[in-house]
């Protein structure tokens, strides 16, 4: 996607080969046009695939996954990271561990929000190692509801998560591959 390319080498900052700060756009301000855009790019991609339901980790997917929804006219889920004292019974959860973050955390989805019935759309912004979608997959598998593919907005393809993913039998869906990231560079895959 030609405009998240290009809003990535203008407001992106490339840490290092692992780090891309994306957060005058994506992540911590967000940039409401661009995630209409992202939006209707992914509901154009999976428009034929009977999409029931978005869902997305919280908190980076939530604008893009909302927007993607909003155009499918289909509900958003959020799988939460942090424990709830009101989301407390019925519940999937999976271990996750972020690369980049070097932490782990509790994946949760409350089973009132997901069925068999459903078949789902993955939204995140990022994917690199794969860990979060892959938790994300285990979730939606216990409720046994069926996967249309995976969306991310930036897909770090010197990583392996599109591998881990496409092994799985998962569509993979990405609007920016970045093929190098370096200090002050970031190069993009050519389709």
């Amino acid at each position: 996607m030609k405009v998240l390319e290009e809003k990535i080498l203008a407001e992106g900052r490339a840490l290092n080969e692992n780090v891309l700060k994306v957060d005058s756009f994506i992540n911590h301000k967000v940039d409401p046009e661009l995630m209409h855009e992202i939006g209707k790019e992914f509901a154009e991609h999976f428009k034929d695939q009977g999409i029931t339901k978005i869902v997305t980790i919280e908190s980076s997917g939530i604008a893009p996954a909302l927007m993607t929804a909003y155009e499918m006219n289909v509900p958003m889920v959020i799988l939460k990271k942090q424990p709830s004292k009101v989301l407390n019974d019925d519940l999937y959860q999976t271990l996750v561990s972020s690369f980049t973050k070097g932490t782990s955390y509790e994946l949760t989805l409350s089973s009132h929000q997901i069925s068999e019935a459903d078949h789902v759309l993955i939204i995140d912004d990022f994917l690199a190692n794969g860990e979060a979608a892959t938790g994300a997959l285990r979730l939606l598998r216990k409720a046994h509801a069926t996967i249309a593919g995976v969306g991310a907005l930036i897909e770090k393809s010197f990583q392996p998560g599109r591998e881990k993913l496409e092994a799985q039998g998962v569509h993979v869906y990405s609007l920016a591959r970045i093929s190098r990231l370096g200090k002050g560079i970031i190069e993009f895959v050519q389709e």
